[in-house]
C-alpha cells in the first residue's frame, strides 16, 4: 500500500539534512588547498587580465604563508566554457594541477537576454569542464560564477524594458545559479563572484558616486578594484582563514606575536618585530578605481582575509595613540583591548614596498604563463597524430614542454625570493 508523504515532511527532512551537512561542507572548504597543492586559475579574458590571479597568488604566498602552494593561471581572452573544455587536457598537462578554480559565464551569456537555450548550453559545457578536470587528475575544484557588469557603465539597448546592465546581470545571475546547482550535484566547491561584485558595487557607488566603475570602464572588464573582489571570492572559497598576525603589546613591557612574526625587542608600549607574513597591501588613491584601496571599505576583505591585529593590555589611560610605518592613529582603551586590525586602519604599512615587489614578480611569471599556453602549448594539439607516428618528434615535444615549465619554475622561484622578512616597530602611547 502506497502512503503519500506530505511535502511539509520532505521540507523538514531537507532542512534537518542541511544542518547535519553544514559542518561537513565547512570542513571540505577548509581542505581545498591541501599541502603541496598545485592551483590552476582558469577563465576568460577577465582571468587573462592577470589581476585577481596575481592578487590570489600574492595573498597565498606572502599573506597566508603557503609557500608549499604552486599557482598557474590559464586565462584566455574571449573564451567560453566549451573552449576550455576542448583544450584543458592538452593545456593543463605541463602543470599537472591538483586544485582548480574556474570563472566562466561572461561570454557564455552571449550579451543578450537569458534564454533556456543559453542555460542548457552553459550547463552542458560546465559539466564537461568539471569532468575533464577530474579526468586530468584535479582533486579539488571550485566553480566560480561569472562576475557582474557595471550598473552604470554597461550600456546596451537589446534588453528593453530592462537597462542593459540589469538585463545582463539577470542573465549572469541565472548562469550563477547553474554553477551553484552543478557544484552541489557533483560535490564541488562553489563561489558566488556575481553577488559579491554586485553587493560591493552598490556600496561603493553610494559612497563614491555612480561614475565610480567597479566592473571596468567598459562595463565588464574590472580594474584592480573589481578584481580584488573576485580574488576575495575565490580565496574565501578555498578556505583561507584571514588571520595574518596577532600581536599583543603589554604596557608593562612585554609583547608576543603569532606564527610568522618574531618579537625582537619590547619595551613599555613598544614592540619591534620581524615578520615573514605580510598583510595584503592596497594601492591607488582612496577614490580611484585604478587601484585596490578605494574598494576595500565596501566589502569584507579586511575582516575576513586581512586581519593584522594589535591587542594592548594593561592600558590604564582611556585611549592611546598607535604609530606604525610613520602614521599615527588614536584608539580607545576598549578598542585596543579587543584588538585593532592595523591592515584596515592604517593607510600605509611597513610592507608596502616589498609587497609591490612580490606582486610585480608574480605578474612577470603569469605573463610568461599566458605566452607559454596561448602561443605554444595549446598548439601541441595540432601535432597529436604526428606524435603518435614519430617517437623522436614526440620526445622533442616532451623536452620542449619540460623546458617551458623549467622557465616557469625559475620565474616562480624569483617571485618567492621577493618575500623577505620585514622589520617594523609598533608604538603605543597612552593619551587622555
Amino acid at each position: 500500500m502506497h502512503i503519500p508523504i506530505p511535502r511539509s515532511l520532505f521540507a523538514a527532512l531537507a532542512a534537518a539534512l542541511a544542518v547535519l551537512l553544514a559542518p561537513m561542507r565547512a570542513a571540505a572548504a577548509a581542505d581545498l588547498l591541501p599541502e603541496g597543492a598545485r592551483l590552476a586559475i582558469i577563465g576568460d579574458s577577465i582571468t587573462e587580465q592577470k589581476l585577481y590571479t596575481k592578487f590570489m597568488e600574492a595573498y597565498l604566498l606572502a599573506c597566508a604563508g603557503r609557500s608549499d602552494v604552486k599557482v598557474f593561471q590559464f586565462g584566455w581572452s574571449g573564451e567560453k566554457a566549451d573552449g576550455f573544455a576542448a583544450r584543458l587536457a592538452n593545456d593543463l598537462a605541463p602543470f599537472q594541477p591538483t586544485v582548480a578554480t574556474t570563472c566562466y559565464g561572461m561570454n557564455d551569456g552571449l550579451y543578450v537576454p537569458y534564454t533556456n537555450g543559453i542555460g542548457r548550453a552553459y550547463e552542458s559545457n560546465m559539466r564537461q569542464v568539471a569532468a575533464g578536470l577530474q579526468k586530468a587528475g584535479v582533486q579539488k575544484i571550485v566553480l566560480g560564477s561569472p562576475g557582474a557588469v557595471d550598473t552604470k557603465l554597461f550600456v546596451r539597448t537589446n534588453f528593453a524594458p530592462l537597462s542593459g546592465a540589469d538585463g545582463y546581470n539577470k542573465n549572469l545571475g541565472a548562469l550563477r545559479d547553474i554553477d551553484k546547482r552543478v557544484a552541489a550535484e557533483l560535490g564541488l566547491g562553489f563561489t558566488d563572484v556575481h553577488q559579491a561584485m554586485l553587493d560591493a558595487m552598490a556600496k561603493a557607488k553610494a559612497a563614491l558616486g555612480e561614475d565610480y566603475d567597479v566592473c571596468g570602464k567598459d562595463g565588464f572588464h574590472p580594474g584592480p578594484n573589481g578584481q580584488l573582489i573576485m580574488a576575495y571570492a575565490f580565496l574565501t572559497a578555498l578556505g583561507c582563514d584571514g588571520q595574518i598576525a596577532s600581536i599583543t603589546v603589554d604596557m608593562n613591557g612585554t609583547a608576543s606575536a603569532s606564527d610568522g612574526h618574531k618579537v625582537v625587542a619590547a619595551n613599555e608600549g613598544s614592540v619591534e618585530l620581524v615578520s615573514e607574513r605580510y598583510p595584503f597591501c592596497f594601492d591607488g588613491e582612496p577614490k580611484s578605481s585604478s587601484g585596490t584601496r578605494s574598494i576595500a571599505p565596501h566589502f569584507p576583505f579586511n575582516e575576513k582575509l586581512n586581519r593584522f591585529t594589535l591587542q594592548v593590555r594593561n592600558l590604564t589611560a582611556p585611549r592611546a595613540t598607535v604609530t606604525w610605518a610613520g602614521e599615527s592613529k588614536t584608539f580607545t582603551r576598549e578598542q585596543l583591548s579587543a584588538g585593532v586590525n592595523l591592515a584596515a586602519q592604517f593607510n600605509k604599512t611597513p610592507f608596502d614596498i616589498q609587497f609591490k615587489k612580490v606582486v610585480d614578480a608574480i605578474a612577470a611569471k603569469q605573463n610568461f604563463e599566458t605566452l607559454m599556453i596561448k602561443s605554444l602549448v595549446t598548439n601541441f594539439r595540432a601535432f597529436s597524430a604526428e606524435l603518435k607516428k614519430d617517437v623522436k618528434l614526440a620526445n622533442a615535444f616532451t623536452t620542449f614542454s619540460k623546458q617551458l615549465m623549467a622557465r616557469q619554475t625559475d620565474l616562480d622561484a624569483a617571485a618567492r625570493k621577493t618575500i623577505v622578512p620585514v622589520k617594523h616597530t609598533i608604538t603605543v602611547v597612552a593619551t587622555q
